[in-house]
C-alpha cells in the first residue's frame, strides 16, 4: 500500500490533544469506532482525533463526492455499511477527514461542532459481526505450548504447511470494558480418575491482533495472497479468552469449544489498513530448512512488506492493587514482526477452498509470542503453566487469572520520523462465574 498525504509526519491537526507526542490518536491515524455521546443519543460512527471523537455522518456535509457518499453511510450503529463500500470510498473519506481535520486549513467550523469529548462517550461494538475465525500464526507461540503438552513433539508436522485456525464464536465477542464472567465446564486433573464440572481453574488471555473484513468475496472464489489487502478494512486488539484446564480436556479430537466462546473482548477503535501502510515491514523470514509455502500461500511482494511492525502489550491488576492505588503491572511485551504466517497468507488460507468473507467477519491471528522470555502472548507460557507464578506488589501471585483481576491489552506502531499509532485500550476485568 503506497503513502499519500494523510501519512505525513509533518500534519497537524486543530484538535490540540492530537499533536500531543506519544498520543495514540493523531491526525496520521484516524481509527474508526461506534460511539455514544451521551445517554440517550443514538450509536454513530466516529473517528478519534487526539481526546475527541468526530460524528462522522453529521460532518459528511463538509465532504463531497465519494467521501460525502462514505460519511453518510456511517449514520448507522456499526462499521458495516462503510466497509462495505470497498478500498476507494474508505481511502476517500480518509483523505477528506484528514484535510478537514488539519490545522493547516484554520479547522472548518462544521467539524468543530460535531466533536465530542472521548472521556464522555460510550464506546459500542464496532461492527455486527457474523462469524469470526482465530487462527495459531505465532511459531514461538506453537512451539512454547506444544513443549507443554507434547514434550517430545511440539510443533505438529502441518504447521509450517499450513495457517492453522479454528471457528469461533460470534455472539460472545463484547467490547472493551464488558467484564467477563469466569466460565464453566468440565476438568479434568491428571489426579482425578473422571472429570467434574465447575469454575474454570486455569483462566488465561491470548494477546492477539484482529482485522475485520470490508469487501467480502462470494461463495466458491479464493482471494490470492496478493489481492488480500483489498479486503481487509483494519485491525484491532483481541484478547481471545481462554480456560486452559477445560482446553486440556475438549480439545481432543476436534479442538477448542467451551474453553474459549464464552467470550472474546475486542478494542472499540478499528485502525484501517491504510493508517498502518508506513508500518510494513519484510515477513518473518523463515529459518533455513523450513519449507517454503505452498504456491497459493506465496507472494513475493507479501514476502517483502507482509509484515506489522505493531508493539503489544498486556499489564495486569489485581482488586487489591486498584483498592491500594498501584499501577497495573506490565505482563509482557512484544511484537507482530515475529508472526510466522503473514495476515495476506491467513485470508488466502481462509478462502483457498471457496468459503466465502462477509462484511463485518472478525479473523484474530492467534496469540502473539516472541522468541525471547517476557514477550509470551499467554499466562500458559509465561507461568510455564502454572508452576512459576507472577508475583504481584500486593503480594499476591499468580499463575492463572483470579476473579477481580483485569487485563489490559494497548498496541501501537511507531517509528522514527512518524507519529505513534496507537490501538487504545482492550480491557476487561473478571467476575465470578454465576
Amino acid at each position: 500500500m503506497s503513502l499519500n498525504e494523510t501519512h505525513d509526519p509533518a500534519r497537524r491537526s486543530f484538535v490540540e490533544s492530537a499533536n500531543a507526542p506519544g498520543g495514540d490518536f493523531p491526525i496520521q491515524n484516524l481509527p474508526f469506532g461506534v460511539f455514544r455521546a451521551g445517554a440517550g443519543s443514538p450509536p454513530r460512527v466516529g473517528v478519534a482525533i487526539g481526546d475527541q471523537i468526530l460524528d462522522v455522518a453529521a460532518a459528511a456535509g463538509s465532504f463531497e463526492g465519494l467521501a460525502a457518499a462514505a460519511a453518510r453511510s456511517c449514520a448507522v450503529p456499526h462499521l458495516n455499511g462503510f466497509m462495505a463500500l470497498g478500498a476507494p470510498a474508505w481511502s476517500a473519506l480518509r483523505l477528506a477527514l484528514s484535510r478537514g481535520l488539519s490545522a493547516g486549513r484554520g479547522g472548518d467550523d462544521n467539524l468543530r461542532r460535531h466533536l465530542a469529548p472521548m472521556a464522555q462517550a460510550e464506546m459500542m461494538l464496532p461492527a455486527t459481526i457474523g462469524d469470526f475465525t482465530d487462527f495459531y500464526a505465532s511459531i514461538f507461540h506453537a512451539s512454547n505450548i506444544g513443549r507443554m503438552l507434547r514434550p517430545d513433539n511440539p510443533l505438529l508436522p502441518n504447521y509450517k504447511y499450513v495457517p492453522v485456525a479454528y471457528h469461533g464464536r460470534a455472539s460472545s465477542v463484547r467490547v472493551s470494558g464488558t467484564p467477563v464472567k469466569r466460565p464453566r465446564g468440565q476438568r479434568k486433573r491428571a489426579e482425578d480418575n473422571a472429570p467434574s464440572y465447575g469454575p474454570a481453574r486455569d483462566l488465561d488471555f491470548e494477546l492477539e491482533l484482529g482485522f475485520y473484513i470490508g469487501t467480502p468475496s462470494a461463495l466458491g472464489d479464493t482471494i490470492a495472497v496478493g489481492r488480500a489487502a483489498e479486503h481487509i478494512f483494519g485491525f484491532c486488539l483481541l484478547n481471545d479468552w481462554s480456560a486452559r484446564d477445560i482446553q486440556a480436556w475438549e480439545y481432543q479430537p476436534l479442538g477448542p469449544f467451551l474453553a474459549k466462546n464464552f467470550a472474546t473482548t475486542v478494542s472499540p477503535w478499528v485502525v484501517t489498513a491504510e493508517a498502518l501502510a508506513p508500518f510494513r515491514v519484510p515477513a518473518l523470514a523463515r529459518p533455513p530448512g523450513d519449507p517454503a509455502p505452498l504456491p497459493h500461500l506465496d507472494d513475493a511482494a507479501d514476502r517483502a512488506e507482509g509484515g506489522l511492525d505493531v508493539t503489544l502489550e498486556v499489564d495486569i491488576t489485581s482488586d487489591k492493587m486498584r483498592h491500594a492505588g498501584i499501577a497495573p503491572q506490565r505482563l509482557t511485551r512484544t511484537s507482530f514482526v515475529t508472526m510466522y504466517w503473514t495476515v495476506a497468507q491467513m485470508v488466502a488460507h481462509h478462502t483457498s477452498n471457496g468459503c466465502n468473507l462477509l462484511t463485518g467477519d472478525l479473523i484474530g491471528s492467534g496469540t502473539v509470542s516472541g522468541p525471547e522470555r517476557g514477550s509470551q502472548g499467554s499466562l500458559m507460557e509465561i507461568t510455564a503453566r502454572g508452576r512459576e507464578p507472577i508475583a504481584l506488589p500486593t503480594g499476591e501471585q499468580r499463575a492463572f487469572i483470579e476473579d477481580g483481576d483485569e487485563i489490559i491489552f494497548r498496541g501501537f506502531a511507531h517509528k522514527p520520523g512518524y507519529p505513534r499509532i496507537g490501538f487504545g485500550e482492550c480491557r476487561a476485568a473478571i467476575l465470578p462465574a454465576g
